[in-house]
């Protein structure tokens, strides 16, 4: 009976965060994407992280009270993993199947998907700011149990790596959170559909592959790493943090509010005249900044859980790079389309794709 409990527990989750979404108040903004056919920007209701403490303190309180062990998700991770997976596909389809056909190839349809921005009661609950929701919030609670069942298992002889490698995780999901706002102006909000790999990747990937770091190295010791080193990922950590999310937050405000200076910057553009682009700041160090911020994070994370030998908890930047530097090619020819001559121009003043002065 636990273990279908466990595999039922990451669906019963989603759809608290689903109801808590719909129902708890949250504040009405306008985004950057025009709805389809029209000039009239998209509306979104964010409460995200309302939503996202209300989840976590309810955990906390059952927890507290003995009705679930600390450490549940981590018994019971492999049983909610395949619940995240089951419901994953099941969105997936749901999300695919009733929706005319964009692309020649269902297996691309069902992937990529098929609808740009699904919003459900004139956007009282969009299905992209869900998604990330449910994955952040479901990330977190399996983090808090997985460092649980560390503690629980080693007591003093814990890890303070293994703590530190948490604690910059919840960071991270905080954070977004925090600025969930400017998320709208990023890439999964323009150029992606919703299908299987938004869908099924924040609903199962997103939950349980990010918290590899932690998870790989929960049931080993702690051991003696130089505080040197510990100081290091830590700066590591922040200075690659201070570089995606400044660069996003510049891109945010530029777009809001073209003549403002960030952090003291005043934008310095090119223009056609028609069409703009921001060429300094953040913006002038590379063309994808924000991408080498998302992979040192990662890097720096990897190396807070004091072992740096351990093969698994590499995979979490390892993926980063897998996914964003085609993402930065992919990236790269659609703002070619958009901008024509004005990005060969950016490209001349911005030479370096992703890593100022290497790449």
């Amino acid at each position: 009976m636990e273990k279908l409990i466990g595999f039922l527990t990451p669906p019963l989750v989603y759809f608290i965060i689903f109801v808590l979404n719909a129902v708890m108040p949250g504040r009405w903004v306008t985004g950057y994407i025009t709805r389809q056919h029209s000039d009239e920007k998209l509306r979104y209701r964010l409460n995200g992280f309302l939503v996202f403490f209300t989840v976590i303190f309810i955990w906390v309180i059952v927890c507290y009270f003995g009705l679930m062990p600390w450490d549940w998700f981590y018994i019971y991770r492999w049983y909610g993993l395949a619940g995240a997976v089951t419901t994953g596909l099941i969105f997936s389809f749901a999300i695919v199947l009733p929706c005319s056909a964009v692309k020649n190839s269902f297996l691309a349809d069902f992937f990529w998907g098929r609808l740009e921005n699904p919003q459900l009661w004139g956007g009282r609950i969009d299905a992209k700011m869900w998604l990330y929701l449910a994955g952040a919030i479901m990330l977190e609670i399996n983090i808090l149990s997985f460092v649980a069942h560390h503690h629980i298992s080693y007591g003093d002889q814990a890890s303070v790596g293994i703590y530190l490698a948490a604690a910059l995780l919840s960071f991270f999901i905080i954070d977004y959170i925090t600025f969930e706002e400017v998320h709208l102006y990023t890439y999964d909000f323009v150029a992606e559909r919703v299908g299987f790999k938004l869908g099924f990747g924040c609903i199962a990937f997103y939950p349980y592959f990010y918290s590899i770091p932690v998870w790989s190295a929960i049931d080993m010791p702690g051991t003696q790493m130089p505080k040197t080193v510990l100081v290091i990922s830590l700066l590591l950590f922040f200075i690659s943090w201070s570089l995606s999310r400044g660069a996003n937050l510049q891109k945010y405000y530029f777009k809001k509010d073209p003549g403002r200076a960030f952090l003291g910057i005043k934008p310095k553009t090119i223009t056609d005249g028609n069409k703009t682009i921001l060429v300094n700041g953040f913006w002038g160090l590379s063309r994808h900044i924000n991408y080498l911020g998302e992979i040192g994070m990662a890097i720096g994370i990897v190396l807070c859980t004091g072992h740096p030998f351990l093969l698994w908890p590499w995979l979490y930047p390892l993926y980063y790079i897998v996914l964003l530097f085609p993402r930065q090619l992919a990236d790269d020819k659609r703002c070619a389309l958009k901008y024509g001559a004005l990005w060969d121009q950016y490209k001349q003043k911005v030479r370096y794709r992703i890593i100022p002065t290497i790449y």
